[in-house]
């Protein structure tokens, strides 16, 4: 079974994790929720996660995907950590699966993963004067190579949803979807 690593920062989008951890797991996927400083992670409105470990214990760790939950201050979090830019890089150079969210994008726009390639993004999050080679997109989930974007909260369903499918297949997607009681699905 597919492992799937979301690490955790202080001020992220419970929105976007919560629904991350909880639709891949409803797929059957190892998800590994790891905290970038010991202890709970209190999210940005105020939700308290505990993660399953502290990232230092998976710092070295092969995964089928590293997806990033979104959010502010969280993105910036991440963003500063230097353990989740090598696992990024290190999962490039695996060609694996990378993801994020919301604001977390500009994570995978300042590691390089997002060079020559379309995504997209909370609005502003990433400065489209900073990062000329980036295609900014407006759609709700972008996948260009083994990199998958989506735009926020509002989308966090679709976001995992897609990359069950990418992880499992289009069977998988369509019976955890079929669950969700989603109009249309």
């Amino acid at each position: 079974m597919p492992r799937v690593l979301i690490p955790l920062a202080p001020g992220c989008e419970e929105l976007e994790a919560v629904t991350l951890i909880d639709l891949l797991r409803r797929a059957d996927l190892e998800v590994v929720t790891a905290a970038l400083e010991p202890g709970p992670v209190t999210c940005s409105r105020g939700t308290v996660l505990v993660a399953d470990v502290d990232l230092d214990e998976v710092a070295e760790d092969d995964f089928d995907l590293i997806v990033l939950p979104g959010g502010q201050p969280g993105a910036t979090h991440l963003d500063r950590d230097t353990r989740v830019h090598d696992l990024l890089a290190r999962q490039a150079a695996a060609d694996r699966w990378s993801a994020a969210i919301c604001a977390a994008p500009m994570v995978l726009a300042s590691t390089g993963l997002l060079d020559g390639r379309s995504a997209t993004s909370f609005p502003g999050a990433i400065d489209a004067a900073r990062y000329p080679e980036i295609k900014l997109l407006e759609q709700p989930v972008v996948i260009d190579g083994k990199v998958v974007t989506s735009r926020g909260p509002g989308t966090a369903m679709d976001f995992a949803l897609q990359l069950i499918e990418l992880l499992l297949d289009a069977e998988q997607r369509a019976a955890v979807e079929a669950k969700l009681m989603r109009p249309g699905a």
